[in-house]
C-alpha cells in the first residue's frame, strides 16, 4: 500500500527544492518523487530514471513526525490524486 507525502521545505537555498512529494511504498521506500523549486523549476525520480537532479532517497523517510520534528519542514499526507496530478505536470514540464 503507497502513502503520498508533500513536504514543504522552508529554506532561501536556491540550489534546493522548497517542496518534496513522494510516493513511498509501506518499508517506507520512496518508489517516485517529484521536488519544485522556488523558480519554478521541477525534477523528478523513479526506479532507473532521474531527470533534473532529483533522486530517490537511499534509505526509508522517517514518519511525518520525525520529519516535523525539525521546524524547516511541514509534511503533510496528500491524497494519491494529488501525486498523479503533480507527477503528471512534472513529466510534462519535462516534455517526457
Amino acid at each position: 500500500m503507497m502513502k503520498y507525502i508533500r513536504v514543504n521545505w522552508i529554506h532561501v537555498i536556491p540550489s534546493e527544492p522548497t517542496c518534496i512529494y513522494s510516493e513511498v511504498d509501506s518499508n517506507r521506500w520512496e518508489r517516485r518523487k517529484v521536488e519544485i523549486y522556488a523558480d519554478g523549476r521541477m525534477g523528478f525520480a523513479e526506479d532507473g530514471r532521474s531527470v533534473g537532479g532529483s533522486m530517490l532517497s537511499t534509505e526509508p523517510l522517517p514518519a511525518e513526525d520525525e520529519i516535523a520534528a525539525d521546524s524547516q519542514f511541514v509534511p503533510t499526507e496528500i491524497s494519491e490524486d494529488d501525486f498523479e496530478s503533480i507527477w503528471a505536470a512534472a513529466l510534462s514540464m519535462r516534455g517526457v
